[in-house]
């Protein structure tokens, strides 16, 4: 649906997309990416998948539009002590009647009222999915070059050559007089937030809660990763 918003300089056009959801069902749940590994399929060919160890992810609270304007509920995922958790939290779980969690995310859904707090988001949920979107935090780099972070190419190695890795000419002369906007230069490398779309769900486990997905997602081993359906 698109609307317009109007701005100083005349109306900007924004397309506002909804939220994937599907009747009945949780579409999201957190895991922890476990490493790569590759399997066999039916022709035996090799492919390369991602372990992930999803869920169970329990829910904490259930938004509906009466009270909160909008249909969501809030999952957690990972253990966590008792004594590591804050006053405001420890009510929030108590008022939930669960067991305090690590980390908690917010999933749109389409009709909040079919749930309630302790229910549990599972990989069994994924047994039918054929793709997923995987959301995750990249590996920091620290601060790196221009050849490292944007792929530029070395300057000569030899004929007197003192260029060999620098960037070269980062912009014209008396005009625009200035440094262009979103000019690609050393800096910061990595720890953004991806994600992949569209990754084929190879298989999944659900005694052991595992998931495989076909190719990497963002971040190293451990980290934690959002698996929504496609």
């Amino acid at each position: 649906m698109w609307s317009a918003e109007e701005g100083r300089k005349g109306a900007l056009f924004r397309v506002s997309r909804p939220p994937k959801v599907r009747s009945g069902m949780v579409t999201t749940i957190l895991g922890r990416k476990l490493g790569m590994t590759q399997v066999f399929d039916e022709n035996d060919n090799v492919v390369p998948v991602t372990v992930i160890q999803a869920g169970p992810c329990v829910i904490s609270q259930v938004k509906t539009k009466a009270t909160d304007g909008y249909d969501a509920v809030q999952i957690g995922f990972g253990e966590l002590k008792a004594k590591h958790v804050n006053k405001p939290m420890a009510g929030h779980f108590a008022k939930a009647g669960v067991e305090p969690m690590r980390f908690l995310r917010e999933v749109r859904v389409e009709d909040a009222s079919e749930f309630k707090p302790g229910d549990v988001v599972s990989v069994a949920d994924f047994s039918e999915v054929a793709a997923v979107d995987v959301t995750g935090t990249s590996k920091g780099k620290g601060f790196q070059g221009t050849i490292k972070r944007w792929n530029f190419s070395r300057g000569p190695m030899t004929h007197g050559s003192r260029n060999q890795r620098r960037p070269g000419s980062i912009g014209q002369c008396a005009y625009p007089a200035r440094v262009r906007k979103g000019l690609h230069m050393a800096g910061h490398m990595g720890d953004e937030r991806i994600t992949v779309k569209n990754l084929k769900l190879v298989q999944v486990d659900i005694e052991q809660n595992i998931m495989l997905v076909k190719g990497a997602v963002p971040g190293g081993k451990n980290a934690i990763v959002s698996i929504r359906m496609a």
